[in-house]
């Protein structure tokens, strides 16, 4: 099963993050992943969340826009070159990077990264290809 990276627009002023994050914790959505891009009008929040669904219903029932888009999460040696040793992979294939944040927690000694890119087949075959290991949706529990 795909993970799924939720993308909200967000208005640029106080409060906002943590009126989303109040939302979800009403409704018991665990936040697993987030990063934000203040640079873009309206900024874009992406998270991954323990339940995309849910979350996408409920914040467009408080007049959020999101979207969902389907995400890698993929272990990087925690070390120098460890996230270079990822990165290099996909130049192989031509796959672009288009964003990039760390998952919360660490699995073994190693990092777990959430990496949004142009062609999520082409990047998972030459992780597999590669030995690299990537998640599944067991990262929802976790």
């Amino acid at each position: 099963m795909a993970i799924r990276q939720v993308s909200i627009a967000v208005d640029n002023e106080p409060g906002k993050l943590h009126e989303i994050c109040n939302i979800l914790e009403v409704e018991q959505i665990n936040i697993k992943a987030i990063m934000a891009a203040t640079k873009l009008k309206p900024v874009q929040l992406q998270v991954v969340v323990d339940d995309p669904d849910k979350a996408v219903s409920v914040l467009n029932g408080k007049g959020f826009i999101t979207s969902t888009k389907e995400v890698i999460a993929v272990s990087a040696p925690d070390h120098p070159g460890g996230l270079n040793a990822v990165l290099r992979t996909l130049i192989e294939v031509d796959v672009n990077l288009e964003s990039l944040y760390p998952f919360i927690g660490l699995e073994g000694g190693e990092a777990i990264l959430i990496l949004e890119v142009d062609k999520v087949l082409e990047a998972k075959n030459i992780f597999k290809k590669n030995w690299i290991k990537t998640h599944d949706t067991e990262i929802y529990k976790g």
